[in-house]
Formats: structure tokens, sequence, C-alpha cells
């Protein structure tokens, strides 16, 4: 049986047994207090001088089920997708990975122990899917961006105008439940009101023509009240306050936007605000998405408050102090992919 200990600590102690044979001390006093017998001391002394030597050798472990070709094998079949191998979608589970391991090597795996497999040996985490809609024009977003995008900038530029990115979200009492950490089994209890109250809100990036300095503007409706294109001119109106200059103002295809009666008149009187959409289906484009996906998702999760005057305080607080925060701003206009330098 393998005495108990680390490698490293077996070898320091074989040494340490031949350095007392070396000073003299009797073999029978050294196996005693090591806990070894006469002849396993003879022999560490007789490894000591030759070639075998006493250095650890720590143990191999067991031979890997799968073994190095086959695991780039098994990384060139995920890079298929899931779907190549007969599942509705392109998701990787562990299950399907360990069917599809026992499909084409004949291997046999436990999903955890296939976890621990594609986490430690191919580098892959545990990620949350991205949902893309169905109706995207790749071919148009990808020309969008290419060629109007930057003559959006050029005309702006030429105009003095800022640039504006106005986007409108909402927050819920429920809170977004993301995950935490917590002990094996005890599950952590978010208690929360079963309740729909929510809050809307009105927000743009705004970037100066000269300078390129960024801003962020900020308003939130009333509790339970829903944004109309009524309230977008009000919000164009107080921001004209701020910036009384020419704007090029982008957002997305929204009922409330160009289409709306209201916008539409106060656009009609205002030609120094030019107006430019988004492709269709590309949120991810306007940076003032991502000023809601990081305050909502990211430092709202798992709030639990206890009423929407709670709620509205809180956005509030976390919008002012991302307002003072132009290297977050600029971090989401990276995030967006724009060919903007800010």
């Amino acid at each position: 049986m393998r005495p108990i200990g680390t490698a490293a600590e077996l070898e320091r102690r074989r040494r340490h047994a031949v350095t007392l044979l070396q000073r003299g001390e009797s073999p029978t006093v050294v196996a005693r207090i090591l806990g070894v017998s006469r002849p396993t001391l003879y022999r560490w002394k007789h490894q000591a001088e030759t070639r075998a030597g006493l250095a650890s050798k720590p143990h191999p472990g067991p031979t890997p089920r799968l073994s190095d070709d086959q695991l780039r094998q098994l990384d060139g079949l995920l890079r298929h997708g899931a779907k190549a191998h007969g599942w509705h979608n392109q998701l990787w589970t562990a299950a399907r990975v360990a069917q599809l391991i026992r499909r084409h090597f004949g291997v046999s795996l436990h999903p955890d122990h296939v976890r621990r497999l594609l986490r430690v040996r191919l580098g892959w985490t545990s990620q949350k899917p991205q949902r893309k809609a169905r109706e995207r024009d790749e071919d148009e977003i990808a020309r969008w961006l290419r060629d109007k995008f930057p003559r959006i900038v050029e005309d702006a530029c030429k105009r003095a105008a800022h640039l504006v990115f106005l986007d409108e979200s909402g927050f819920l009492l429920t809170p977004s439940v993301r995950r935490t950490l917590a002990p094996r089994g005890d599950t952590p209890v978010l208690d929360a009101w079963d309740r729909r109250d929510r809050l809307s809100a009105i927000s743009c990036i705004t970037v100066s023509p000269q300078r390129r300095r960024l801003n962020l503007y900020f308003e939130l409706l009333p509790t339970n009240t829903n944004v109309h294109g009524e309230d977008v001119v009000a919000f164009l109106r107080r921001l004209r306050q701020s910036l009384p200059g020419p704007i090029t103002l982008l957002w997305d295809r929204n009922q409330i936007h160009s289409r709306s009666k209201a916008v539409h008149a106060y656009l009609a009187e205002r030609s120094e605000v030019v107006v430019e959409d988004f492709p269709g289906y590309a949120p991810e484009l306007n940076p003032d998405e991502h000023v809601w996906g990081h305050t909502k998702y990211g430092r709202r999760a798992n709030l639990a408050a206890d009423d929407a005057q709670e709620l509205w305080d809180y956005v509030v607080g976390e919008l002012i102090d991302l307002k003072f925060r132009p290297d977050l701003l600029e971090s989401f206009i990276r995030k967006s992919g724009l060919p903007l330098a800010a």
C-alpha cells in the first residue's frame, strides 16, 4: 500500500532517512522513528547510491478514456454544431456531448465527467446563449455598418452635429434573477413581490461633434406608464435644451419613433434634427441598448425592491453613476461594433 503523503513529502522522508544512516544512526532506531522496516531503509540507501536515486515519482493517475487524438476529433465534431449531429438546435449540453462521444468513440462517460473534460482539456466554458431574430437580414446589417453609418458620421461632422443614440426600456418590480454563490444543496431564496409594477424609461448616449465627448441623458416615466410618441417628443424637447445645436438622432424602427404622428410632426418643424434608423432586428448596434443591459442584468440583477419607489431610486442612482463613467459609455460603443472612434 502506498504510504500517506504527497510525492514530495515521501521523497523528503526517504532523503532524511538516508542522511541519518550516513551520520551513523542506528538503522533500528531510524526505522522505528520513521515507521518503516529495516529492509526498506537499506533499499533507500542502495537507491541513493545508484542512478535510480530517491527522486519522487508522482502517480500518473488513471489513463484518460479519450486520447489526445480523439479529443482533437471531438473538438472538430463539436464545432460543427449540434444540428449537424441530429439535434434540433446548435446548443451543446453535457448529455448531448456524452451521447456524441459514445456514438463516435464507443466510450461511455457521465455528463459531470464530460463537463470537466470540456473545461480542463478543451478549454470550454458554460455560457448563456444570445438570442437572434430569424427575421434579421445579415447582408443589410453588414452594408449599413460598412457604407451607411460612415456616411451618417461624415454628414454629422460637416453639420457639427451631436450623434444621439436613443432607446427605451422598462424595469419590473419582480427581479431579474441571476446565478449567485451558495453551499451545495442549499439553494438561496430571493423574497420578491409577485406584482407586475414597472417603470418605463428613455435614455440616450450622445457624442459631441468636435472632441467626441460622451454623455448620458435619461428620464423615467411614472409607475406603470408605457412610452408613447408624446413622451419621446417631450424627452427630445428637454434634450434640445442641453444640446441646442444640430443633432443626428439614431434609433430603431419602433412604432413610437419616426412612425408616430406626434414625433413626425415635431421633426417636421426641426430641420436641425436629422433622424436615421438602425437596421431591423439589430438592437445590439445601438450603444444605448447596452445601457439597459448593464443596468438591468448587471447592476440590478437579483434586486428585489420593496416597492416601485425603491426601484425608481435604485435605477436613477445607477443611471446617474453611469452618466459620470465615460469609460463605460465608450465600452458600450465598442461593444456595439460601430466604426466610431469616441
